[in-house]
């Protein structure tokens, strides 16, 4: 088991009293699974995302990681395990756009301070695993927005990390590149044993799931696996 949440609480104070973005969640990940989660908007998909590993404090319950608990720990600590073994994929790809294509996959490795030549070595492998070799030294907006993603996708694996969180990946995109990249997480869960959770709208990506979880009013309403 590489992930676990019990009963999981988040909530907002509003001038008409609490809300519970997620309300007492629970579930368990397995090393290597596909996870997709699925719920109408605002039944908590991206706030339970987000909470997981910290960028959202949890105002209850626990959260365990390869075997260890992280809810309660320092924000300093919390971030050293996303620098080292979170990828996250966000819908609008949230590239740097004064940065080239292998600046932007480097990025993560920056952040772990390895010598700018292993940066460069790892950065150009996971660019041409992605086919984007010839694109390395393009800025965003020389790229198409599959191609944009796909460097995205590069950014969140090139340090290797355990875990990639994907919030809505093909959000942007049309129906023919939202399948290609969907084959390309799959091809990436497959090949590296990466475990995925991704966050979708769309019922053509929960199929990708070797999990599936629906939430509903904050709540985990089926589970399926």
């Amino acid at each position: 088991m590489i992930l676990q949440g019990d009963k999981i609480v988040k909530q907002y104070n509003h001038k008409g009293g609490r809300i519970n973005a997620l309300d007492h969640v629970s579930f368990s990940v397995n090393k290597g699974d596909f996870v997709t989660v699925t719920g109408p908007s605002g039944s908590g998909k991206s706030t339970l995302l987000l909470s997981l590993f910290g960028l959202i404090r949890l105002s209850s319950g626990t959260v365990m990681f390869d075997g260890k608990r992280i809810d309660n720990i320092t924000d300093r600590h919390l971030t050293d395990i996303r620098k080292k073994s979170v990828g996250y994929i966000l819908q609008s790809f949230a590239l740097i756009p004064y940065l080239t294509t292998i600046q932007n996959v480097m990025i993560p490795l920056a952040l772990e301070k390895i010598p700018v030549n292993e940066q460069v070595k790892r950065a150009t492998e996971i660019l041409d695993y992605v086919g984007l070799s010839d694109r390395k030294e393009h800025l965003p907006r020389e790229l198409s927005a599959g191609q944009q993603q796909r460097v995205a996708i590069a950014r969140s694996i090139v340090h290797h990390p355990q875990i990639i969180m994907a919030d809505e990946p093909t959000g942007n995109l049309d129906p023919t590149l939202s399948l290609e990249i969907l084959e390309f997480l799959k091809k990436i869960n497959l090949d590296n044993k990466i475990t995925i959770m991704m966050v979708t709208h769309s019922p053509i990506a929960a199929e990708y799931g070797t999990m599936k979880l629906h939430l509903n009013d904050g709540k985990i309403v089926n589970q399926k696996s």
